[in-house]
């Protein structure tokens, strides 16, 4: 189901280079395209380009801060794409565990030596991709799920959930955040940072990569999880609005009924 933002809204010429060119490339990658396999190769110089400097460090930043208000102390968590970890100083209370659970071997070795570092218990559990395949845990087995920035990847996004959800304890808290994805302030904020990159770095169609690496928008996310659990609260950042339009990060925190 789709919900209105600008994505929805923008005439195709206008909408495909802010939200991909959905239209001729569909959601689901092929695995086979050029463009994607050279993604592939080259994702985590894009990562280190984009995501952990200046501009986009603060942004991230700005969803992290929803840990601030959880208290993590002696809670079991598990954490779905935890890229680097960068969110340890929002961090309340230190986990009795923690586990890492990710698809790609280079982002959970990142994630797995800052914990090292910490001295803290911790498993790293490499995942096979694809829709459909179960967690391997057992049915409430974590006290919190965290997923940043991963669940505009997770298409489609319901099986997905369903797992995340599956291995919460009743009363347990499902937090993190996403883009603004569909949202204007976030497509137009793509097209001056990461689409440039592209194009200055790569012979990657970018139009390809964006539908492909987020299918879900942002009002579809919330939609999905407000359907399979209690909201606690959402917040919009910068400036606060519950418009997707006119922000760049939405932070959630969601209960197990």
């Amino acid at each position: 189901m789709t919900r209105f933002c600008a994505a929805n809204l923008l005439p195709r010429f206008l909408a495909a280079p802010l939200f991909g060119d959905r239209g001729r490339f569909g959601l689901v990658p092929d695995r086979l395209d050029p463009d994607w396999i050279e993604w592939q190769k080259i994702y985590l110089d894009f990562y280190d380009a984009n995501q952990k400097r200046s501009v986009g460090a603060v942004v991230n930043d700005a969803g992290y801060g929803v840990l601030s208000g959880l208290n993590l102390d002696g809670g079991r968590v598990l954490e779905i794409g935890p890229g680097e970890l960068s969110h340890l100083a929002f961090w309340r209370g230190a986990p009795a565990g923690y586990t890492l659970a990710d698809i790609d071997a280079r982002m959970l070795e990142r994630a797995s030596s800052r914990l090292r570092d910490r001295d803290l218990a911790f498993t790293a559990d490499l995942l096979e991709a694809g829709p459909g395949r179960p967690l391997p845990y057992r049915d409430a087995s974590f006290d919190f799920v965290l997923s940043f920035y991963s669940l505009e990847h997770l298409f489609p996004l319901g099986g997905y959930l369903d797992e995340m959800i599956r291995v919460l304890k009743p009363g347990g808290k499902l937090a993190g955040a996403v883009p603004a994805e569909g949202g204007l302030a976030w497509g137009l904020g793509r097209f001056l940072t990461s689409r440039r990159w592209f194009r200055k770095n790569t012979s990657i169609n970018p139009d390809k990569i964006i539908c492909w690496e987020h299918p879900n928008f942002a009002p579809d996310i919330l939609a999905a999880l407000d359907a399979r659990l209690r909201r606690c609260h959402v917040r919009y950042w910068p400036l606060g609005l519950p418009l997707t339009d006119l922000n760049l990060i939405l932070r959630f925190v969601y209960e197990k009924r």
